[in-house]
């Protein structure tokens, strides 16, 4: 009986449902946590700023001392940034310095491109307001407030803010190990001799630096013969240490294709007829090890289609065994400039495009699953419901390569 193609919403929330995110945490040094997805809520201990500051270089004066623009004040006390002023006597102002403390007294900095010096003084050609160009105490961040959320992958703006309040270290889940490889005796390595019928292993480049970009530890087993015993024995050596393992290539059933009978025989494993274009086959399983098992994904061997499933998939999947909570990439609705008369009437399509200067979708003029070109070419994807054609200047959900690979 003819399996049924399933929808890609249902299957990428069955993958959810199956990932129990990873339980082992590290703690790093700050500096060193660039990727890592932060385990624990990181709450501030101190207020930022700690004290009240000047927001500008200028005086800083008791707004009653200057009822009117142009009052003189003597300068009694100069205050860099790093140090502590005294008490502001009446009729006194402050040199002051961007993020210096606000001297017991005043209530307000005047910037200095308002003021004028006049000997031992300084003229005040402005009228004050209590509170200007202060930075109070705990207006960025007030002790006790969570500064960073667990399950957030750690940019280098959340290191920064971390270091704010004196985060030194950071608890983080330790890295998913991802072991991959490639099936087919038709793929020769770049650098070597190309003969008739082969082609170069290009899904070994773009799975593996993919896997990278998403904060994996990849362990590349290349490429492995297209016999049975020898996807065996891969799969086993790639079970033994490591989450999950990922091929691509050799999920359909075909005499030469041994990643089915080999996952059976080595774990389970469910194939998927998934409603989408490119990239219908996918398999997903586990393999047994020695106290519990690795998830396996096999993935199409078509460059476009592998591509395309791994970010639209294995992406969400990787996310959620890493702790991440929030996967679900940000989709756009912008204008489209192009036509699309060739809609598939049962497949969600992932049509590839670029935004042009108008800020609307163009299509690459092939949209074929082996057409790795049109990946380079574009900015990201369409996500265009079965059966829908498009015409120049309907409105798209286009979800952009920078959200999918960031």
């Amino acid at each position: 009986m003819k399996q049924p193609m399933r929808p890609f919403e249902d299957m990428r929330a069955a993958l959810l449902a199956a990932a129990t995110p990873l339980s082992t945490v590290e703690q790093v040094p700050t500096a060193e946590a660039l990727g890592r997805v932060l385990a624990v809520d990181q709450i501030s201990s101190l207020d930022v700023p700690p004290l009240d500051n000047s927001s500008m270089d200028g005086y800083a004066l008791r707004c009653a001392d200057v009822p009117a623009a142009g009052a003189r004040l003597v300068v009694a006390q100069r205050i860099p940034a790093g140090s502590v002023g005294h008490t502001l006597a009446p009729g006194t102002a402050a040199r002051i310095f961007t993020g210096a403390p606000i001297p017991h007294g005043a209530d307000a900095v005047v910037m200095q491109e308002l003021c004028s010096l006049d000997g031992d003084g300084v003229l005040i050609d402005h009228l004050p307001r209590p509170g200007e160009w202060i930075r109070r105490a705990g207006e960025d961040i007030a002790r006790g407030a969570v500064v960073l959320t667990a399950g957030q992958r750690l940019g280098p703006q959340m290191l920064g803010l971390a270091a704010s309040v004196g985060c030194a270290t950071l608890p983080v889940f330790r890295p998913l190990r991802v072991a991959l490889f490639s099936t087919g005796d038709e793929l020769v390595m770049p650098g070597e001799p190309l003969p008739p019928g082969a082609i170069y292993n290009s899904n070994r480049y773009a799975l593996r630096t993919l896997l990278e970009g998403m904060g994996c530890e990849v362990r590349d087993l290349g490429a492995v013969e297209d016999r049975l015993d020898a996807t065996c024995d891969a799969l086993r050596r790639a079970a033994a240490d490591n989450d999950l393992v990922i091929t691509s290539g050799g999920v359909s059933v075909g005499e030469e294709d041994h990643v089915k009978p080999a996952v059976e025989a080595e774990g389970e494993l469910d194939m998927w007829k998934i409603a989408i274009k490119p990239g219908k086959p996918l398999a997903f399983g586990k393999i047994r090890k020695e106290g519990g098992h690795a998830w396996f994904i096999g993935l199409p061997g078509n460059p476009v289609a592998a591509f395309v499933t791994c970010l639209m998939m294995v992406r969400p999947f990787v996310m959620r065994l890493q702790g991440i909570a929030q996967v679900a990439p940000r989709i756009l609705n912008l204008p489209c400039a192009s036509a699309w008369n060739k809609p598939d009437g049962a497949r969600l399509e992932f049509l590839r495009g670029r935004i042009n200067e108008a800020g609307a979708i163009e299509l690459y003029r092939n949209q074929g699953s082996a057409v790795a070109t049109s990946l380079c070419w574009s900015d990201g994807l369409i996500l265009n419901p079965p059966g829908n054609c498009i015409a120049a200047g309907d409105t798209v959900r286009f979800v952009s390569f920078a959200e999918l690979l960031a």
